[in-house]
């Protein structure tokens, strides 16, 4: 008797431990956000979708053509025939070259934690056999493939990455979200009949551990039903206790409402933040999905890149680096080169990099520097970000303050660097003459600090 009661006991215990969340934002906000998505700091964005055929002033392309964008009308009236609509570019969207273990291969070269896969965006196209989506899915037109179950395969097969999706809310021109938003959003078919049921069908088949939410703004999250999903989200889902979401649920819920904050597309606020952010960003300087009409100016250098992470992940951020597929199901070489360059950084300077926390100091007064730190069983380290290299014999840091027994290295090359103790603040650090062939990085070289005062 004694035993049974100890084990109702503990049975009982263990029943109210597992809390469960409302539908309200107080409530959904006092879930702790998943250790590891503080922990990943870097994740790939990739933007897919009947916009890849076109190729053309990207992702907005059917929306800046039924708005009578000049530029696009003269793009449709040089290259296509009479009478041609966006729907009869789906046919074209073959993904031939589509192997999403390459794919999976060159997301883990990156040194990305977690990938997120457009599943759908405004234009309605999803790419998934959904249940909700007759005629206008990947599986029924172009590819008659599963896209997103086949990246998510191959990613969980042959990678250690998170897998996550985007899912955008709204449709530019579904006639059920038109009449709602005619309706001033008092009424909800196309809520009910068509973005909820997608949302469940994703997460309950493809157990996506980002949700990535957008195209909500127009309407309340009250419309959405955001919140009561959230809640399932939380409580009830195949993915309850690793699941994380963004911001974009409702009109006015970005940057306030959410698992995490992105506050708005290349959010790079640099200056630490009080709750976990995201930095959406692209790859492409101004486009987010593959356009043909390109050039190599148009895309941020790898010192450009690793700039901007390294600005983001200082201030406590995670950073999601965008590419745009093309339509033929691959990435353009421009593209996987940035990524493969950005994971040779990261196999070097990874330490000042995952599970890293902010430091006292972001970025350096004296130099271009950004600062992450670590606790150790021995004490802290520091990590200084350098973006310039200077064109002295030394550098000078104002935000250490070191103590006697201070050491101080540099990530990927061996050996100590000498310095001195800066009044009233600061340290001086030597710097040797370094060959080309020993020096880690040409974009952002970190330097290691231990046993500071500060």
């Amino acid at each position: 008797m004694a035993i049974y009661s100890l084990f109702l006991l503990l049975f009982c215990t263990n029943l109210s431990v597992a809390k469960r969340y409302e539908p309200t934002w107080e409530s959904l906000e006092s879930r702790p956000l998943p250790s590891w998505f503080d922990e990943a700091k870097l994740g790939i964005f990739i933007h897919w979708g009947v916009f890849s055929v076109p190729s053309y002033s990207a992702v907005w392309f059917w929306n800046y053509w039924e708005n009578g964008h000049k530029d696009i009308n003269n793009f449709m009236k040089r290259n296509y025939r009479p009478g041609y609509t966006y729907a009869d570019f789906a046919a074209d969207f073959k993904t031939e070259f589509y192997d999403p273990k390459r794919w999976a291969a060159i997301l883990q070269a990156s040194g990305a934690k977690y990938v997120v896969l457009v599943s759908k965006h405004h234009e309605g196209f999803t790419n998934w056999p959904s249940n909700y989506s007759w005629n206008w899915n990947s599986y029924d037109t172009g590819p008659h493939r599963d896209l997103v179950g086949e990246l998510a395969t191959a990613v969980r097969e042959t990678t250690d990455l998170r897998f996550g999706l985007y899912h955008s809310l709204f449709e530019w021109f579904n006639p059920l979200f038109l009449k709602d938003k005619e309706n001033n959003f008092t009424t909800q078919d196309f809520v009910k009949m068509k973005s909820m049921p997608e949302l469940y069908e994703l997460v309950n088949r493809y157990k996506p551990e980002v949700i990535w939410s957008d195209g909500s703004g127009q309407a309340p999250d009250s419309y959405w039903m955001s919140k009561e999903f959230i809640a399932w989200l939380y409580n009830d889902s195949p993915v309850k206790d690793t699941v994380v979401v963004n911001d974009r649920w409702g009109r006015g819920d970005i940057c306030r409402h959410g698992g995490y904050l992105t506050c708005n597309d290349r959010y790079n606020p640099k200056a630490l933040q009080n709750r976990k952010f995201e930095n959406p960003m692209t790859i492409d300087k101004n486009h987010w999905g593959f356009r043909r009409e390109a050039n190599i100016e148009d895309f941020y250098t790898s010192r450009e890149l690793i700039s901007t992470f390294a600005q983001t992940v200082s201030c406590g951020g995670n950073m999601l680096m965008n590419v745009g597929p093309t339509s033929y199901g691959t990435f353009q070489p421009i593209y996987e080169e940035r990524l493969l360059q950005f994971g040779k950084w990261m196999k070097i300077n990874e330490e000042a990099i995952y599970s890293s926390k902010p430091w006292t100091t972001q970025k350096d007064n004296a130099t271009n520097a950004w600062y992450t730190m670590k606790k150790t069983t021995s004490g802290t380290n520091v990590y200084a970000i350098l973006l310039d290299w200077p064109d002295k014999n030394y550098l000078y840091l104002n935000a250490p303050v070191a103590s006697s027994s201070t050491s101080i290295t540099m990530l990927g090359y061996s050996g100590y660097f000498s310095y001195s103790i800066v009044q009233p603040s600061g340290i001086n650090i030597t710097l040797p003459v370094i060959s080309f062939s020993k020096i880690p990085s040409t974009d952002a070289w970190v330097f290691k600090l231990t046993d500071l005062k500060n």
